[in-house]
């Protein structure tokens, strides 16, 4: 079996190395496994490995490029090492959420955007560590254990999609999906130094994924590269008959990837860039990325979002009421965690519920019942609804003159563990994002170096028009022709594993 950290390669890497049989797709399997195993003791990175699948998925890539089919017509992601968040289900797999009330959940059917990965040619590696039912920004929330930032293991991984978004940056996986419901792709993408992305809501089916805040999740890609999140896009994409939200989405990511941004309109908006609490470090990457499209020939446009300051309040009343719904069917007698210390239907509840929910989860579930109780639900639901949609019309006017907004991802690089433990304090590393899942619209993180103060890695946001998520990728790939393709965290590199 081949030494090779096929993992650390790109898709295009991948598929160039099959296509002139310098290896084969079990060949890659079985080495992608090997890795984690080697690995991800120090990182935590995955819940579950699925080598059954993933042997079995190698194994038809292999069979039709003996019979002669040519790897483009096997899918864009053929023969790629790829993980899901664990709040993907994958038939057969655990989809645990990362919490209590689900560990011994088995999935008995697979969620839409990972079945076509699997359509695409992916061969699944496993399920990956998350924030508890997505509730958090550290991935400390888990009940399992938090994931470590490969580019320093005493600091977290960014969340909910932490796991994801470490994966990738530890070369345990070429790509990985993850959920975004106000950050969650993003920050993460930020803090591990990849490139990830929350498209548009409502390109990507939600079929099959456990929801956190119906109104605002959505599924998207994490890669060390533009083109491979765009070739992930490709798959996942389009319209899905079991997701009523979903659209009819024909799009090719990758078509405009080359195209530079000369005549594009970047815009910029000033009230981001003097926000409390963004650190300097992160201000003058993004002002430093601002130059590179400038220099490459963009136009710079300052916007206004007015009403994006009001986003955050909006979002911890919208969001803790969807969770609180959401959350409702995990009752410990259909499925979910079931206490044996109880005497009546009333005590099994409470019991369950108390000991199978973690304490974010526990918080964000109250929360949700005192916003829709009577006499509140007025008083705060109907506003924060009000506020949505003047934010949305604020990203419509802001794209008149622009076709791009760069922004930072979060105020500052990836913290220690510990080190934010008040939940409102922690709630501000999503400053950047929220406003984005209240619109809609594509958002995502492209990395653009280390910081100067911390040597840790910092992303700059690109927020597209709703359904033009082909600009944001465009912008991003320009970007890329300045920084680089992102690398495997050095700790990680050339086989290591984190010494």
């Amino acid at each position: 079996m081949t030494t090779e950290n096929f993992c650390a390669m790109s898709v295009a890497e991948v598929q160039a190395g099959l296509a002139n049989k310098q290896f084969s797709a079990r060949e890659v399997a079985e080495g992608a496994l090997a890795r984690v195993a080697a690995a991800d003791d120090a990182v935590h990175a995955y819940l579950e490995t699925t080598e059954q699948l993933a042997y079995e998925a190698a194994a038809r890539v292999d069979e039709a490029l003996a019979a002669g089919t040519p790897l483009p017509e096997l899918g864009p992601l053929a023969g790629v090492p790829m993980a899901f968040k664990d709040n993907l289900n994958l038939t057969g797999t655990h989809t645990t959420c990362s919490s209590r009330m689900l560990e011994r959940y088995v999935s008995p059917y697979t969620a839409t955007c990972v079945q076509r990965s699997l359509d695409a040619g992916a061969i699944p590696l496993g399920k990956l560590n998350m924030d508890e039912f997505a509730f958090g920004s550290s991935t400390e929330t888990s009940a399992f254990g938090p994931t470590h930032n490969p580019w320093d293991l005493d600091r977290v991984p960014g969340g909910s999609s932490g796991g994801s978004a470490a994966s990738v940056a530890a070369g345990l996986a070429c790509v990985a999906l993850g959920s975004d419901t106000g950050g969650s792709i993003r920050q993460p993408g930020s803090f591990c130094g990849v490139v990830g992305v929350k498209p548009t809501y409502g390109v990507v089916s939600r079929y099959g994924v456990v929801a956190f805040g119906s109104s605002l999740d959505q599924v998207g890609p994490f890669a060390r590269n533009v083109r491979d999140a765009a070739l992930v896009m490709n798959a996942i994409s389009g319209h899905d008959p079991l997701d009523c939200t979903s659209q009819p989405v024909d799009t090719d990511f990758t078509a405009n990837l080359a195209e530079g941004v000369r005549g594009m309109r970047i815009g910029v908006v000033p009230a981001f860039m003097e926000a409390a609490g963004l650190s300097p470090e992160v201000k003058a990457k993004v002002e430093e990325a601002t130059r590179v499209l400038a220099d490459a020939g963009a136009e710079l446009v300052e916007v206004e979002l007015p009403n994006a300051a009001a986003a955050m309040s909006a979002y911890y009343v919208l969001g803790p009421c969807e969770a609180f719904s959401n959350l409702a069917r995990f009752d410990s007698v259909r499925y979910g965690y079931c206490d044996p210390d109880h005497k009546d239907l009333g005590g099994q509840y409470e019991a369950s519920r108390s000991r199978g929910f973690g304490p974010e989860a526990r918080r964000r579930i109250m929360l949700g019942s005192y916003l829709l109780s009577a006499g509140v639900y007025d008083k705060y639901y109907y506003p924060a609804q009000q506020v949505r949609t003047l934010i949305t019309q604020d990203y419509v006017q802001a794209y008149e003159h622009c076709d791009v907004i760069l922004c930072p991802v979060a105020p500052r690089t990836a913290f220690k563990f510990g080190e934010v433990s008040d939940p409102a304090e922690m709630y501000l590393n999503d400053l950047f994002t929220i406003s984005i899942n209240i619109a809609g619209n594509g958002g995502m993180s492209m990395p653009c170096g280390l910081g100067n103060t911390s040597g840790l890695p910092v992303g700059v946001q690109l927020v597209a028009p709703a359904f033009k998520d082909e600009n944001m990728l465009r912008a991003a790939a320009a970007l890329e022709q300045h920084y680089g393709a992102a690398p495997v965290a050095p700790d990680f590199a050339d086989g290591k594993a984190g010494e």
